[in-house]
């Protein structure tokens, strides 16, 4: 088959996508040739689609990004989750060296003292394992809803993503929370205990807060910062997020 490239061709899958069920969706872009990866934060909604491809036996790789700084609820549910499916969830972590130089330059907890300090952990302890999960896929998989946060509110089922030059698939992209919350009760779906606890998003522990009534799911992710989109670069470029050099000797 020939390779789907350019924005022609993801708004054409978007449109196709649009008509589709969530297996369907999923079903559709495991068919479509070249590697598919789906890459889970162990979230509800991501939960909800490892449960759809681990029940349909799709042909697409489930990867999470492993980064050293997750709440222990989000690690024993990924071991959970692969007993339950009968599949390998393969974990990406980030570089030592990496993460020495951050914590060279920043301090360990660095990310607290600055915007530039967070985007630069982000970068370390995510965008680089998510270069290598990603390398090789025509299609890339993920959780994101337009119910989530203002910053996502017009996420498309399918786009193309130049700056990786591969298709994102966002097969979740017009269900909302009641939705997600009934299919995993009628699937029976594991989820993150921390979820009943007033945290509908979860990220690194140092990271996330529970949210308070009447707030944005994501309101708890780097609840320190004042910029109502911010985001840790996955999903939308930070400038910011780049690999940190080796500190040189003084």
């Amino acid at each position: 088959m020939t390779a789907l490239t350019g924005n022609g061709t993801a708004q054409a899958l978007n449109d196709q996508l649009a008509g589709l069920g969530l297996a369907e969706r999923l079903a559709l872009v495991a068919e479509l040739g070249g590697r598919a990866v789906f890459t889970t934060s162990l979230g509800i909604e991501d939960q909800v689609i490892t449960a759809a491809i681990g029940t349909e036996r799709l042909a697409i790789d489930v990867v999470t990004l492993e980064t050293g700084r997750l709440f222990k609820e989000t690690v024993d549910l990924i071991d959970e989750t692969e007993s339950q499916y009968g599949m390998t969830i393969t974990r990406y972590v980030p570089d030592q060296d990496d993460i020495d130089a951050y914590a060279a330059k920043y301090g360990l907890n660095g990310f607290y003292d600055s915007v530039e300090a967070r985007h630069a952990c982000c970068g370390v302890r995510k965008l680089k394992p998510l270069a290598r999960a990603l390398e090789g896929a025509s299609f890339w998989i993920t959780g994101l809803r337009r119910g989530q946060s203002g910053n996502r509110a017009d996420t498309p089922f399918a786009e193309f993503d130049a700056e990786r030059n591969l298709i994102k698939i966002n097969p979740l992209a017009d269900w909302d929370i009641d939705r997600i919350k009934a299919y995993v009760a009628d699937h029976a779906v594991p989820v993150n205990p921390m979820h009943t606890r007033g945290y509908p998003s979860i990220g690194c522990e140092p990271c996330t807060r529970a949210i308070k009534p009447g707030e944005p799911e994501r309101a708890g992710r780097w609840w320190w910062e004042n910029d109502e989109k911010r985001e840790c670069g996955l999903h939308v470029p930070e400038t910011a997020a780049s690999p940190i050099p080796a500190p040189t000797a003084a």
